[in-house]
């Protein structure tokens, strides 16, 4: 694609990554696809606002020169470390060496460790301006949103905020906006950004778009860095962080497993059948037949969780493992939850699962439910209760 001008004289000059699957150099799975987004702003100083992942320099160069000259860019505002985002910073210096580069205080030390190159690296903090002309931005720094560097740029004239990696998502896309594309796939992409990325910053989120608030500045457009611009729904996708970070999730019970013999999967379904006849919204997940990543944003809009395995060597089977990991390492507040599985000569996989429940700070309102070898007609009215259970404190919370 090209450059796509999404203001008088402001330009996006990013580019889509359509066969990105996995992210972050790690499992965080990207089924859409994914964008980098960049800003090109012609004022009487040339600005760009973040550049993109390395591999996509030229292209980045090549959109730009749609619109100027790069070697005329004046100044290039990183508003994050991570090489998503700076990794074309060499190749875009290069064309323009006597660019000035702004950045957050901790952005700064990083910048020069990564690239060792002698820019002129200026540091801005909160309520630092920059005047380009007939534009002015101002700086607003967001630690843990979700790096320690991460800061906003503000086009004040505009009201237009470039917020980095907030309010994004994970979806390559031909369009460019919101009013564009069909917004219920935006918004799921978003939930499990949110979900994979944000959740455990929810305080610093809440605190953030408090502090934009109480700044009282007029927010016409959001340019994240990944996915579409939001310009028709800002109060939504804002409305909508207010709401993940808050922990605010509906009356849903999210069921993840996974079975040696079937004696889990018996379980599974029984409890399923539990949460359902309390009229309570469930989902079913075993693994690795489905997407940690995807199950952990049904948890972000859910009310608790319940994960069962078969026991193997005294643990829970492995294939659970990148889900409980990552639980632990996001913590997901306001999230109920409970273990449950079955085994034979030993157990020792639902005392696992708790571990990493107590781990991730999940409340566990009631006992782990333990069957030994395949569950009988009184064993399945067990996990049918136990379902039940889990569903009626999830409707009374």
């Amino acid at each position: 694609m090209g450059a796509v001008q999404i203001m008088e004289g402001i330009y996006w000059v990013g580019v889509v990554d359509w066969n990105l699957r996995y992210f972050h150099g790690y499992s965080l799975s990207t089924h859409r696809g994914t964008t980098y987004n960049a800003y090109l702003i012609v004022d009487d100083k040339v600005t760009l606002v973040d550049t993109v992942y390395g591999p996509f320099a030229e292209m980045l160069l090549k959109n730009i020169s749609e619109v100027v000259d790069p070697e005329k860019i004046d100044y290039v505002i990183c508003n994050h470390l991570e090489s998503d985002h700076s990794g074309s910073l060499p190749a875009v210096m290069e064309k323009a060496p006597g660019a000035t580069v702004y950045c957050s205080p901790r952005c700064e030390e990083g910048l020069r460790k990564y690239f060792q190159k002698d820019w002129d690296i200026q540091v801005m903090k909160t309520g630092s301006e920059l005047s380009l002309g007939k534009r002015t931005l101002s700086f607003i720094e967001a630690p843990m949103l979700h790096w320690p560097d991460s800061m906003f740029t503000y086009v004040k004239e505009d009201g237009l905020l470039i917020p980095n990696d907030a309010f994004g998502q994970h979806y390559a896309s031909s369009k460019r906006f919101d009013d564009e594309v069909d917004l219920n796939i935006v918004m799921e992409e978003a939930a499990k950004y949110y979900a994979n990325i944000l959740y455990p910053f929810s305080k610093m989120v809440l605190k953030k778009i408090e502090e934009l608030k109480k700044m009282g500045i007029p927010v016409n457009m959001i340019a994240p860095s990944h996915g579409i611009i939001w310009r028709e729904n800002i109060g939504m996708i804002i409305d909508q962080y207010v709401q993940w970070a808050s922990g605010q999730g509906r009356p849903k019970v999210v069921v993840a497993y996974d079975t040696m013999w079937h004696s889990t999967e018996k379980m599974a379904y029984a409890i399923m059948e539990g949460i359902q006849a309390e009229g309570v919204e469930a989902q079913l997940f075993r693994l690795p037949l489905s997407d940690h990543n995807d199950i952990i944003k049904e948890i972000l809009d859910g009310s608790a969780i319940l994960l069962g395995s078969s026991t193997i060597h005294k643990e829970f089977l492995p294939t659970l493992a990148p889900l409980l990991d990552e639980i632990v390492a996001l913590k997901p507040g306001n999230v109920l939850g409970a273990a449950f599985g079955s085994y034979g000569w030993s157990s020792g996989a639902v005392e696992a699962i708790e571990e990493k429940l107590s781990k991730a700070k999940i409340e566990r309102p009631m006992e782990a439910l333990k069957i030994k070898w395949a569950p009988d007609e009184q064993e399945l009215k067990q996990c049918f209760d136990f379902g039940k259970e889990m569903a009626a404190k999830v409707k009374t919370r």
